[in-house]
């Protein structure tokens, strides 16, 4: 697993422990791998999900360090949502 892969794991945990979400979500990081969030919090792996975000390590990166808005990554074509769009964005207040 990357150095990458492991530190969006454990910041994603770190948030998902506050919050209150009851979905299932999964991070499709497109030259990397995926992540799948649930109420028990962040793994790697790439299984079924109520929703599905799709971008390139550099875009969850600046959306993990708060330098890019999930929404606005969104607006702007370097974030795509597939499945659930009410689950993504209770995932984007977890993520923001």
């Amino acid at each position: 697993m990357s150095e990458f892969m492991e530190q969006a794991t454990a910041e994603l945990n770190a948030k998902m422990a506050a919050a209150d979400f009851d979905g299932t979500a999964k991070l499709n990081i497109s030259d990397m791998g995926a992540i799948m969030l649930d109420g028990t919090g962040a793994r790697v792996g790439d299984e079924e999900a109520d929703v599905t975000l799709t971008a390139d390590s550099e875009t969850f990166k600046s959306i993990f360090e708060g330098d890019t808005n999930p929404t606005s990554a969104f607006m702007t074509g370097k974030l795509s949502v597939d499945g659930d769009m009410g689950m993504a964005m209770k995932l984007a207040s977890v993520l923001g």
